[in-house]
């Protein structure tokens, strides 16, 4: 057994399982030192990778950015795999212009400034050319990721600025993605101490425009100058008017775009048909959408960035092959779940990642055998880490091959609020990304932007019903996309209910959720 999480009798405060000294090397430049994995090579030999690292991503990144204030930034590609495809010209290009508007149309430029006055007025009166849409920060970490993500995509889908509203963690979690310029909406801004009451009930909810006006036709209406879109789960029809054509062509009046949403609402855009050439072009590959997105937006700050090189170096990097299981429970009550983990042994025995063992104790295993896994565990709990753990300690594998067990942390229950909490959160989200293969757990947005940043087809623990474990107990995802778990069933034109999941081949019906939508490549 590694050391690693193996010895618990010197657990640190915080909940964290045998973190790494600080005295492990994060690097500070893109040449990162690298275990040799090779099995027939000499234990312990470290070699430096001859390959020069592709630290811009094939120009997904802008190399604009001054690099020692944002070390994840251009360092990920020595942890994380290569893309999974190579990102379109197009996209690179539209990157790069979104750069420039971005710069033009920033907070306190003089286009912002401009904008900003017009507030209070009817967006058809609005004469500058910058135009803007604000994300709330709201709900979970794996949530704000994704609809990151997801409001990034629909600000270059119309032209329109992102502005982040920073909540109370943003900055502690997250770089700056684009050079120069800052996307976090300034604390002046008007009306930002209101965003936490914004509901479908609020005056300028776009759903509670078109509830007040059914009977007038939507073309020759004019709407204020700032307009809340409410798509959070619990949105109704007349919020969901936002996926039509008809009412994006409405909404374009509005300089100021409110959003607030904790869905991943990326695969309905691609069913708006103004949309569908610009997407086409960006992702001729349809399920790299987050994949691109999260590695062009999301780099931890510095201090994220050394828990995540810290742990990998120390735990991660000598190992042959690195496997990730990510753990997330919704039963109450207190766990570690029996049915889980026979649910979790299952899944990786079947699916062979992870070896046999030999529950016969006076059997040593195959010597020749030096490969190696060391498998990264997330969970709310230490119990199934340690169950884990046991089993390969106290049992030899059939092959002969040395299984590691690691966990980070173990914070009992979900804390949303609290920083520290959310930057474990997200080391460990990218620490499970620098896996070769993932397995996810349903319904959980941590699992997506894991295996999304990661470029990994997840193998996804199927959610069990009566704490008992499902038969199969998981299965082979059809892309690295997240899933949109609260989409509309709506034909716009038609004007009644439609399965938005087989209108086009590459939006999908979610493996872990039934009424959800995923973007799947047409190939697969």
């Amino acid at each position: 057994m590694g050391q690693g999480s193996a010895q618990r009798s010197e657990e640190q405060p915080g909940n964290e399982i045998d973190p790494p000294s600080d005295a492990v090397i994060e690097g500070s430049d893109v040449w990162i030192p690298q275990w040799n994995s090779d099995p027939d090579s000499k234990d312990g030999d470290l070699h430096r990778d001859i390959e020069a690292v592709d630290k811009l991503l094939s120009g997904l990144l802008s190399a604009k950015h001054e690099e020692g204030s944002c070390l994840s930034r251009y360092n990920s590609a020595s942890y994380q795999r290569k893309l999974a495809y190579q990102p379109s010209s197009y996209l690179i290009s539209k990157l790069r212009s979104y750069e420039d508007l971005h710069k033009r149309c920033g907070v306190y430029t003089e286009s912002y400034n401009k904008t900003l006055g017009q507030l209070g007025s009817n967006g058809s009166s609005s004469s500058s050319d910058c135009k803007y849409v604000v994300w709330i920060s709201f709900s979970g970490l794996g949530n704000r990721i994704l609809t990151l993500a997801s409001a990034f995509l629909y600000a270059l889908l119309t032209n329109r600025v992102l502005l982040v509203d920073p909540g109370t963690d943003m900055a502690d979690l997250f770089c700056e993605p684009f050079p120069e310029v800052s996307w976090f909406l300034p604390q002046d801004f008007p009306l930002k101490h209101k965003f936490s009451k914004f509901n479908h009930n609020s005056p300028n909810c776009y759903g509670k425009i078109m509830k007040n006006n059914r009977s007038t036709d939507p073309s020759g209406m004019i709407l204020p100058s700032l307009v809340y879109l409410h798509l959070v789960h619990d949105y109704d029809d007349d919020d969901k008017l936002f996926f039509c054509d008809q009412h994006q062509s409405l909404l374009h009046q509005s300089p100021w775009l409110v959003m607030k949403t904790d869905n991943y609402f990326v695969p309905s855009l691609f069913l708006i048909p103004s949309f569908e050439k610009e997407l086409h072009d960006l992702f001729p590959n349809k399920d790299t959408v987050f994949h691109f997105l999260g590695r062009y937006l999301i780099h931890p700050v510095n201090s994220v960035w050394g828990l995540i090189t810290r742990y990998y170096q120390a735990y991660l990097a000598r190992a042959s092959e690195r496997i990730g299981i990510q753990i997330r429970v919704f039963d109450t009550g207190t766990g570690p779940f029996q049915h889980i983990l026979d649910q979790v042994l299952d899944c990786t025995l079947k699916e062979n990642l992870l070896p046999q063992t030999e529950r016969r104790t006076n059997v040593v295993g195959l010597a020749s055998n030096r490969k190696s896994k060391a498998v990264l565990i997330t969970s709310l709990t230490a119990g199934y880490f340690e169950k884990l753990r046991d089993i390969y300690w106290e049992n030899p594998t059939v092959t002969g091959e040395r299984v590691s067990f690691y966990q980070p942390s173990h914070e009992e229950h979900q804390q949303t609020e609290k920083s520290i909490h959310n930057q474990k959160a997200l080391a460990e989200m990218y620490l499970l990304s620098t896996t070769n293969v993932v397995v996810t757990s349903s319904w959980s947005t941590f699992g997506y932007v894991a295996q999304g940043l990661g470029g990994l087809k997840p193998w996804i623990l199927y959610k069990p019903e009566n704490r008992t474990a499902p038969d199969p107990p998981c299965g082979r995802a059809m892309s690295m996309e997240p899933c949109f778990h609260a989409p509309p069933f709506y034909d716009c034109k038609a004007k009644k209910g439609v399965d938005t999941g087989k209108l086009v081949p590459h939006v999908r019906h979610c493996e872990d959720m039934a009424w959800g939508l995923k973007l799947v490549d047409q190939q697969d």
